[in-house]
C-alpha cells in the first residue's frame, strides 16, 4: 500500500514536471519562431493545427502498435469538445489582438474563479476556505507581476469572455470525459486531436490572415524556421499529453494554478535568455504567487485528508448492508439496479 502511494506520488510529480517543462519550452520556441527578431512566423492558429496534427499522428501510431487501447467515445461528444477547444484557441488569439496585454492577463487570471463556479454549477463541487484563499493569493501574485496597462473595448471584451468560458469548459470537460468513459488521458487526446487538427488547418490560415493581415502561402520558409516548427510540434505532443494527464489526475482548478507557475518560469527565463526587463514589482508578484501555490498544495492535501477520514464511515455502513442481505438470504431478494433502484426481476 505504501509502495503504491509512493508510485502514485512519483507519477503525479512526473505529470506536473512534464507539463511545466514542455509548456515553458514551447513558449520559448514559439517566441523565437514568431517574434520579429526571430523568424517572424506570425501564424499562431495554423501552428496550433500543426501541433494537433503531429499529436494525432503519434496517437495513431500508438494505437496501431498496441501501446494504447482504443475506447469508444460517441462522435458527437468528440465534435462538441473539439468545437469548444477550438473556440478557446481562437478566442485567446483574438483577445490578445483586440485587448491590451494588461487586460489579456486579467482575463487569463479570471479563469480560476470561472472554473470554480462552473464546476460548482455542473458538478456541485465545493471548495474549502483554505483552497479559496490560496487561489486568491496566486491570482493576486500573478496579477502584480504581469498586469500593466489595462485598456478594454467592446469587441475585445466579448472575445475575452468567450475565450475564458470556452477554455474553462474545455478543461473541465477533459476530466469529465475521462471519468465518464473510463478512458485514459492519451487515448482521449488521440481521439480529439485529429478533429482539432483538421478544423484548425482548414480555418487557421483565414483566422491568421484576419489577425496579422498576412497569408501563410506568402511566407518564405527557411531551414531555421522549419527546425523551430518541428521543435514546437514535438514539445506540443508532450504539452498536450501532460495537460490531459494533469486534469485527469487532479482538477481543472489545479491545472490553472499550475499554469501560473509556468507564467513565473516564463518571466524568469525571459529575463535570463532574452534580456527581458525584470522589475521589483515582477519579483514581488512572483514571490506572492509561489507562496500562494505552496498554500494551495497544503490546502488540497488537507482537503484530501479530511475526505479520507470520512471514507471509513461509508464503508462500514456498506458492510452492514451486505451482512443484512446475507442474513436475509440473497435468493429471496429481487435483483435491483444499483443506479435506479428499480426491481428487474
Amino acid at each position: 500500500m505504501e509502495n503504491e502511494k509512493k508510485a502514485s506520488a512519483i507519477s503525479d510529480v512526473g505529470a506536473w514536471a512534464m507539463n511545466v517543462v514542455s509548456s515553458v519550452g514551447i513558449i520559448m520556441a514559439n517566441k523565437q519562431l514568431m517574434s520579429n527578431h526571430g523568424y517572424a512566423f506570425s501564424f499562431a492558429t495554423t501552428l496550433t493545427g500543426f501541433h494537433f496534427a503531429v499529436t494525432a499522428i503519434v496517437g495513431l501510431v500508438s494505437n496501431a502498435t498496441g501501446y494504447s487501447a482504443a475506447k469508444h467515445v460517441p462522435l458527437w461528444e468528440l465534435l462538441w469538445f473539439s468545437v469548444v477547444a477550438n473556440m478557446s484557441i481562437t478566442g485567446m488569439n483574438f483577445s490578445l489582438m483586440l485587448n491590451s496585454v494588461g487586460f489579456y492577463q486579467i482575463s487569463k487570471l479570471s479563469m480560476i474563479p470561472v472554473v470554480c463556479v462552473m464546476e460548482w454549477i455542473l458538478h456541485s463541487k465545493h471548495y474549502s476556505r483554505e483552497v479559496k484563499m490560496s487561489v486568491m493569493v496566486v491570482v493576486i501574485g500573478v496579477g502584480v507581476c504581469t498586469v500593466t496597462d489595462v485598456k478594454v473595448n467592446l469587441k475585445g471584451f466579448v472575445c475575452a469572455c468567450l475565450a475564458v468560458l470556452s477554455t474553462s469548459l474545455q478543461q473541465i470537460s477533459i476530466g469529465s470525459l475521462q471519468k465518464k468513459y473510463s478512458i485514459g488521458s492519451f487515448e482521449l487526446l488521440s481521439k480529439t486531436a485529429p478533429i482539432q487538427a483538421l478544423s484548425l488547418l482548414i480555418l487557421g490560415p483565414f483566422i491568421d490572415y484576419y489577425l496579422s493581415d498576412k497569408l501563410i502561402t506568402d511566407y518564405n520558409i527557411s531551414t531555421g524556421a522549419t527546425l523551430f516548427i518541428v521543435l514546437s510540434c514535438s514539445l506540443a505532443v508532450f504539452c498536450n499529453v501532460s495537460q490531459y494527464l494533469c486534469i485527469g489526475r487532479f482538477s481543472a482548478v489545479s491545472f490553472q494554478v499550475l499554469g501560473h507557475m509556468k507564467t513565473v518560469c516564463v518571466l524568469t527565463l525571459g529575463w535570463l535568455l532574452f534580456d527581458s526587463e525584470l522589475t521589483f514589482k515582477n519579483i514581488m508578484g512572483m514571490i506572492i504567487a509561489v507562496v500562494g501555490m505552496v498554500i494551495y498544495s497544503w490546502a488540497v492535501e488537507v482537503e484530501k485528508q479530511s475526505s479520507a477520514k470520512n471514507l471509513p464511515h461509508s464503508k462500514n455502513s456498506l458492510t452492514e448492508e451486505e451482512i443484512r442481505l446475507l442474513k436475509e438470504g440473497v435468493e429471496n431478494i429481487p435483483l435491483k439496479d444499483v443506479e435506479l433502484g428499480e426491481a428487474k426481476g
